[in-house]
């Protein structure tokens, strides 16, 4: 038994070691807005922030998560920073088919807290892992600059 923090709330899990964290999140804990995507770290769906920063629910075995807090999809919008980036996504209409974007919106707000005026080089090469099967890269680089600038 361990107990995990997941968007500011405890939680015991009796699971193994080596469960990544998305099947914690997903089918133990009920918290399916992180996608799973390829299963191997590589395409960004399953993106949450661990302790703040990004990293892959896929791949990551909850034993690793230790005390540091979690955060999903379900939570990032509750913060000002949150709340403008899915704004900025509705008003650039970003979404098409949907599956990728919270591991979309949880690496643009990675990127948001630590540079809050990124060029475009630097919103490149903080997305580069994140896949976008219905290729709307300019505007979720459009949707990032707009949430900087409404800071």
């Amino acid at each position: 038994m361990r107990t995990i923090l997941i968007n500011g709330e405890s939680h015991d899990v009796d699971v193994p070691d080596d469960m990544p964290l998305l099947w914690v999140l997903r089918d133990i804990l009920g918290l399916t807005g992180t996608k799973y995507g390829c299963g191997i770290a590589q395409c960004g769906a399953c993106t949450v922030h661990v302790a703040g920063q990004p990293a892959r629910a896929c791949q990551l075995p909850v034993s690793l998560v230790g005390d540091r807090p979690v955060t999903t999809i379900e939570a990032i919008g509750q913060t000002a920073l949150g709340q403008r980036v899915h704004e900025a996504w509705l008003d650039e209409q970003v979404i098409q088919c949907g599956y990728c974007q919270s591991g979309q919106i949880m690496a643009a707000t990675a990127l948001l807290q630590t540079t809050p005026a990124p060029s475009d080089d630097d919103i490149d090469d903080a997305m580069s892992g994140n896949i976008c099967r219905c290729g709307t890269y300019v505007r979720i680089r459009a949707a990032i600059h707009k949430a900087a600038s409404n800071a």
